[in-house]
């Protein structure tokens, strides 16, 4: 917890710097959501995954796209950089595990979409470009919505 409180605290301060948190990952939300141990002090983290948008658990691909991050990290060792933490209080960071940059890989499998609305990082749009070209993991899909969208709908339901 003391290191939370230290990274809650000075993050503001040092904005310009990444933070940095290793642990195993012992819960895989959905596409884009996790929970790390972490290494020092063996408290949770709740990690959302930067630069990507992966489809929600009801949505057409959530299952799979969860799946394959499942099979991606869960249990396994991660280090994850990071500058922020989001309203709902989860650090939002790129995740690396087996020298691979996690969050690009859903990206490049067609498992999540890029988040071009937050990001504009040129190796992400071009994942999702060839990954739409190869209609790729949820491009397979006649029309896949992109979550926001899907958020945005559910509500005005």
């Amino acid at each position: 917890m003391k290191a939370f409180l230290t990274i809650v605290l000075f993050l503001p301060a040092f904005a310009a710097f990444c933070a940095e948190i290793a642990g195993v990952v012992i819960a895989v939300s959905d596409g884009d959501t996790v929970t790390l141990l972490d290494d020092q002090d063996k408290v949770p983290f709740r990690i959302r995954l930067d630069k990507i948008d992966a489809p929600e658990k009801k949505q057409p691909f959530g299952r799979q796209a969860k799946q394959f991050l499942s099979r991606l990290i869960l249990n396994r060792h991660v280090r994850v950089r990071f500058q922020k933490i989001d309203h709902y209080g989860r650090i939002v960071g790129t995740v690396f595990a087996d020298g691979r940059e996690i969050n690009l890989v859903m990206v490049t499998e067609g498992m999540a979409w890029h988040y071009a609305f937050f990001d504009r990082t040129p190796a992400y749009s071009g994942a999702e470009q060839s990954a739409r070209a190869a209609k790729k993991g949820l491009w397979a899909l006649p029309s896949p919505v992109p979550p926001r969208e899907y958020r945005l709908l559910q509500k005005k339901r």
